[in-house]
């Protein structure tokens, strides 16, 4: 580990003896990650953060001590070049959150972020990095390519409530008696290995079967819009702006021409069910593909208690 850990600070030193003019400021990178665990901790500090430290830019660590926070801090920080995550779904989901929900989120959106997973859950390192057995040169790895520049378009869900502010998911949402029940592994550690199934097991001692009432309404897939070009277009000349401006003044005004607009076709589906969830693609990114979708899963209803328990 040792190894692979001077390997990634040596490739990080290159980008941070490279020179810039004295005119160009440093780049801003700010970090977040949580000190609920330590463990996650402990592999940011010793696998990630030397490498951070060592390529040259402007590294603000922001430790957030209780959840919910990130979002609250995304919402105050100022302007950076760069956002790295360190931790898991969790941390992902809250930054994200908290970014989206600026006034000017439309500017802050294009700031890229990087990912380097951390937590316990972290289903996005399966779609950004390649496999791997061992955790430094995971971490290391996701690190690197952080400082290379390498990025991926993902997609956004935003679930809003009637009340409360959006929040927005990079994976997806779940509802219904499994999502309920995962939450409750934990409360049965002392099981070990037996933990899920006694979370499902307990769960299905109330009222059976726990049916979900919803109304579903939907678009089916739509075409993906063009990709904005990274570089902008050059300033023209000074005279052919003068000559627009002239062109405009003395021109008479344009007729608008009505557009009709299309009305979506929405459907509506009643549905009943065990456990709803919608997921974003990013699982299976393809960065090829010419429509935006979602995917949707309804359970059926009449799942019996022991299906219940060993589907959990």
């Amino acid at each position: 580990d040792n190894l692979l850990r001077r390997a990634a600070c040596q490739e990080a030193e290159a980008f941070g003896n490279q020179l810039i003019p004295s005119s160009m400021p440093l780049k801003k990178a700010t970090v977040f990650y949580s000190l609920i665990s330590s463990k996650a901790r402990n592999l940011f500090e010793k696998n990630a953060a030397p490498i951070l430290h060592l390529s040259g830019l402007d590294v603000t660590v922001v430790k957030t001590d209780y959840e919910g926070q990130a979002k609250k801090l995304l919402e105050l920080m100022e302007n950076t070049d760069l956002i790295i995550i360190a931790g898991g779904d969790g941390t992902v989901q809250e930054v994200i959150t908290g970014l989206l929900r600026r006034a000017d989120e439309a500017a802050f959106s294009k700031i890229p972020i990087g990912f380097i997973p951390l937590g316990k859950t972290c289903t996005l390192s399966h779609t950004l990095y390649p496999e791997s057995t061992n955790q430094v040169q995971h971490i290391t790895n996701a690190t690197l390519a952080i400082l290379k520049g390498e990025t991926v378009p993902l997609d956004v869900l935003q679930i809003k409530g009637e009340k409360e502010q959006p929040v927005f998911a990079v994976t997806g949402l779940r509802w219904g008696s499994y999502r309920d029940a995962g939450v409750k592994v934990s409360k049965y550690w002392y099981l070990g290995p037996l933990k899920t199934k006694a979370a499902h097991f307990f769960s299905t001692f109330k009222e059976w079967p726990r049916k979900h009432q919803a109304a579903l309404m939907y678009l089916g897939p739509t075409e993906r819009p063009p990709e904005e070009p990274e570089e902008k277009p050059s300033r023209p000349p000074l005279y052919v702006r003068l000559y627009r401006r002239l062109r405009l003044y003395w021109s008479s005004p344009p007729k608008e021409i009505p557009q009709e607009v299309t009305p979506e076709d929405w459907e509506e589906l009643k549905l009943s069910t065990i456990e709803l969830s919608i997921a974003t693609r990013n699982r299976q990114l393809d960065l090829t593909r010419t429509e935006d979708f979602m995917d949707i899963c309804i359970e059926a209803d009449t799942v019996s208690k022991g299906q219940f328990v060993n589907r959990g």
